[in-house]
């Protein structure tokens, strides 16, 4: 059951990767330091992966957390399309792509609110759909060099992105899907 603690461990390593953020669009876009940059990529990982799981395993779940994880997600795709965008090694279309789902869900959210609700719950679809992107786009860095390695990352990188987008807008139509049996289940909020 989640509470109202705000200073947890899954909480603070949430916080941590939104902090990471402007650290890798700076090594990507300034010094173009792509090994650290891939660095800030894998701790981002790491962390995303561990929020959660720490979370649930000492009951550090809270309100903050359920936010803060979701919120550190979009920031870090947003931050990574962009950047990478900007470089050259991933294609425009799909910089735009995928915060446009985003912006899709993000739309959806004051229907939610007429029936008393600001989210719905994350499903394993969204959860899959995020850590093919989170393993895509370090994949697609490292692709960006010349060689054996860069090749294969290069494959895999794009094997990892296709699976991701697909898998992102399949999740995002489904939450739509839920926000419109959720609409028509549920009597609409009154106000006075």
């Amino acid at each position: 059951m989640a509470d109202d603690r705000i200073v947890t461990i899954p909480n603070l390593l949430s916080v941590v990767r939104i902090l990471l953020v402007p650290l890798f669009l700076w090594l990507v876009l300034g010094p173009e330091l792509d090994v650290l940059a891939l660095g800030v990529l894998v701790v981002s990982g790491i962390t995303d992966y561990l929020d959660g799981k720490l979370a649930r395993r000492l009951g550090q779940t809270s309100r903050i957390g359920a936010i803060l994880d979701p919120v550190a997600d979009r920031l870090f795709i947003l931050a990574v399309v962009i950047g990478l965008a900007l470089r050259d090694i991933i294609p425009w279309w799909l910089a735009v792509v995928l915060p446009l789902r985003d912006v899709f869900l993000f739309s959806l959210v004051p229907f939610l609110r007429t029936r008393g609700y600001s989210s719905l719950p994350v499903h394993f679809l969204g959860k899959a759909a995020t850590a093919g992107l989170l393993y895509a786009f370090p994949l697609l860095l490292l692709g960006d060099g010349t060689g054996t390695v860069a090749d294969l990352a290069q494959v895999f990188g794009w094997a990892f992105a296709i699976w991701g987008v697909g898998l992102y807008w399949w999740a995002g139509i489904l939450y739509a899907f839920q926000v419109r049996k959720l609409i028509s289940t549920t009597e609409r909020l009154r106000t006075s």
